[in-house]
């Protein structure tokens, strides 16, 4: 089951660009646009974690915290314009987990509800790792960092996000149009070719470094990250 999370925001376009970063990372997002109806919505769905704005209508971010946490410990991160130290010290004690200063990377935006997960009991085995390990090879995609032999190697984001994908499911075959709905959007028009020439490029930064692994293509269906052993 995907780790449902629960975006408190009154700023439509920010809202709009965490749901979509979120669900391509495969989280459940519901939003609401204020505080009371955030706290609705906390007690109807129970999510496994809140983003938490904090000047909001109705109710502002650390009542709605405080609310929160007189009746559940799940996992608070608070989002503000604010970058004063006395607002983060009162989102603290209102009993938030994190605190993060608009504006943000969605790369800092990730890896915080990751580590909140990580350290929230009974989350951890279920958030799902972002740096995976093969022999010669480290995918590092909280960094955005391919290395290679213990060599970091150049390598565009869609490059990095095409190979991180396909490794996350070892031995799995995507067709092109699979990848280019996970990698590129469902509201991708390019031509499917565009796989193959990212896949090529892998290639040559990737060939021969590992027997134990490579990126192969399936006659007639796609590709797949294949793995000696798996």
């Amino acid at each position: 089951m995907a780790i449902s999370v629960l975006i408190v925001e009154d700023d439509r376009n920010i809202a709009e660009l965490l749901q979509m970063y979120l669900e391509k990372e495969g989280y459940a997002v519901t939003v609401a646009q204020d505080g009371g109806q955030g706290l609705n919505k906390f007690r109807a769905i129970r999510p496994d974690l809140v983003l938490l704005d904090v000047m909001m209508p109705v109710m502002d971010g650390w009542a709605v915290c405080r609310a929160i946490r007189e009746e559940s410990a799940t996992p608070v991160i608070m989002l503000t314009a604010k970058s004063e130290t006395d607002d983060k010290v009162h989102g603290l004690k209102a009993g938030a987990d994190d605190y993060i200063t608009k504006p943000f990377e969605m790369k800092e935006v990730l890896a915080r509800i990751e580590a909140v997960l990580r350290r929230s009991a009974g989350t951890s085995s279920e958030v799902k790792s972002r740096r995976l390990v093969f022999e010669d090879l480290i995918i590092d995609m909280d960094a955005f960092e391919l290395t290679v032999k213990g060599k970091k190697i150049d390598a565009p984001p869609k490059e990095m996000e095409l190979l991180f994908y396909l490794a996350s499911s070892p031995n799995r075959v995507y067709t092109r149009n699979q990848l280019l709905d996970e990698v590129w959007g469902f509201d991708y028009f390019g031509d499917s070719r565009t796989v193959d020439v990212h896949v090529k490029r892998l290639r040559e930064k990737l060939e021969g470094v590992s027997p134990s692994w490579g990126l192969k293509t399936v006659w007639g269906v796609g590709y797949k990250f294949e793995v000696s052993g798996s």
